[in-house]
């Protein structure tokens, strides 16, 4: 039995400037570690255990596939280059799924392209599962995210600083476009180019969207809600790149990603990011940075380019206040409030402080708020957590399930760095049950699961994860 995929390709018949039409370049011995089964059904893909390995791994294009590696640019910690593009993955095609969604599958891994810029095209194993595993948290977090339908172990070496093995990941995302792809025809002047991604970004992700305004208007509102869910998980994206910015309003491209641990707001992660351009409490005000390119990028499609720039100006001056409000919705519900008063934002921000002062676990700190265990505990000085709480319980009268709403708005468990790293240094070795276990417990993170419970503790001070990297 060969796998079968229902594709039904969009991209492919866009201008082919876009793109770069190449299939996959096979490996050697393909061997699939982990397949998403529930998610192949929603995507109508059947197929047996070793068919899959050779398509996920690159070896087999499936029949329907329209195989591409996509052009885009970027502001790369905010210097822009004019050409970057899938340097090492190439989008196999798309379907549309069981609920009427249009999804890309893309393997990610799967060799050089005209894109790679002296790279080899290949990942390691290690950030295939980090990717894989992070998503698919995410999802079960409820943060809209690009998810992992495969591994599949190539056979080869990937040489980085050491000789290390290689994996191909398959990603599905509501498609790939980004910041970055309307950059890169606005860099070239390309206006017949420009129109028609617009044509095709809209009627696929914002179909009420009339003209490119109400087009930015809708990435930008994705956006905001994005970044208030990562900030409300205490989620690092590390590369806020332009070209890592997904129209969609999807997470994409895990790299250097990273759980907080101990709350500090300008906690940095990324072993690229020297100056802290993508800490924590700089993410919102990336975000802006990043649809302000959107907003240039967009111009040259509007027929009075003065007027346009003010629109567009009023419409990313307009986001800071859309972050911030979608901030406090999700931290409200995260201290039990389903009510809005004026003092919400002072009492929010003080606890935080107080996290910050007392070496506080982020995650921890608010599950124990909403199961009642202990919360003082988690401080250095619990008096501090007490002096905070009497206002908090004043805050809470008259408010109808705050346990309810605060266990559905604070994981239990989270992709912690010290667990993910552990992860991949046992499955380096061979062994993967610690992969299939992080995976299992956190495919249901708001359960208490109790068998589970070592996955919730902060690291040790061996264990503690300074920076995290990219796969390239």
């Amino acid at each position: 039995m060969t796998v079968t995929i229902p594709f039904d390709n969009s991209y492919a018949t866009l201008p082919e400037r876009l793109f770069t039409r190449q299939p996959p370049t096979p490996v050697r011995s393909p061997r699939l570690v982990a397949f998403n089964h529930t998610l192949a059904a929603e995507l109508g893909i059947v197929g047996e255990t070793d068919p899959l390995a050779e398509v996920f791994g690159g070896n087999a294009v499936p029949e329907g596939a329209a195989p591409l590696a996509q052009l885009y640019a970027g502001h790369q910690f905010g210097h822009f280059s004019p050409q970057l593009g899938d340097g090492r993955a190439v989008l196999l095609g798309e379907v549309v799924d069981t609920h009427g969604r249009r999804r890309d599958l893309q393997l990610k891994g799967s060799g050089r392209t005209p894109y790679s810029r002296m790279g080899d095209g290949r990942a390691w194993l290690g950030p295939v599962l980090r990717e894989y595993v992070v998503s698919e948290a995410m999802h079960a977090l409820g943060v809209p995210t690009t998810r992992a339908l495969a591994a599949v172990e190539t056979g080869e070496i990937v040489v980085r600083e050491t000789p290390l093995p290689g994996a191909v990941l398959t990603r599905v995302a509501a498609s790939h476009i980004r910041v970055g792809t309307f950059q890169a025809l606005a860099a070239r002047r390309d206006r017949d180019g420009l129109e028609a991604l617009f044509a095709h970004a809209s009627a696929r992700h914002y179909p009420e969207a009339q003209n490119p305004l109400d087009f930015l208007n809708a990435v930008i509102d994705a956006q905001a809600l994005l970044i208030a869910q990562w900030m409300a998980l205490g989620f690092i994206h590390g590369v806020m790149n332009t070209d890592n910015a997904a129209i969609s309003g999807e997470t994409i491209d895990y790299g250097p990603c990273a759980f907080m641990d101990i709350y500090h707001s300008d906690t940095v992660y990324s072993s690229i990011d020297q100056m802290g351009r993508y800490a924590y409490n700089n993410q919102p005000d990336i975000a802006v940075w990043n649809m302000a390119q959107l907003a240039t990028a967009l111009v040259p499609l509007m027929p009075d380019a003065d007027r346009a720039i003010h629109q567009f100006t009023d419409a990313v001056h307009a986001m800071p206040g859309k972050i911030q409000a979608a901030w406090l919705d999700r931290f409200r519900a995260k201290i039990g409030l389903g009510t809005a008063q004026e003092g919400d934002l002072a009492l929010i921000s003080d606890l935080l402080d107080r996290l910050a002062a007392n070496q506080a676990d982020f995650t921890n700190t608010f599950r124990a708020l909403a199961t009642g265990n202990a919360p003082r505990d988690q401080f250095t000085v619990p008096a501090a957590f007490d002096a905070w709480a009497d206002r908090w319980h004043a805050r809470l009268e008259g408010e109808e399930a705050p346990e309810a709403r605060m266990r559905a708005a604070n994981p239990a468990f989270i992709p912690r760095n010290h667990r993910v790293e552990q992860m991949i240094a046992a499955a380096v070795e061979g062994d993967y049950d610690p992969f299939f276990r992080l995976l299992a417990v956190l495919s249901k993170p708001y359960d208490d699961q109790p068998e589970a419970a070592d996955l919730t503790r902060p690291p040790q001070p061996s264990e503690v994860v300074p920076a995290t990297f990219c796969g390239t």
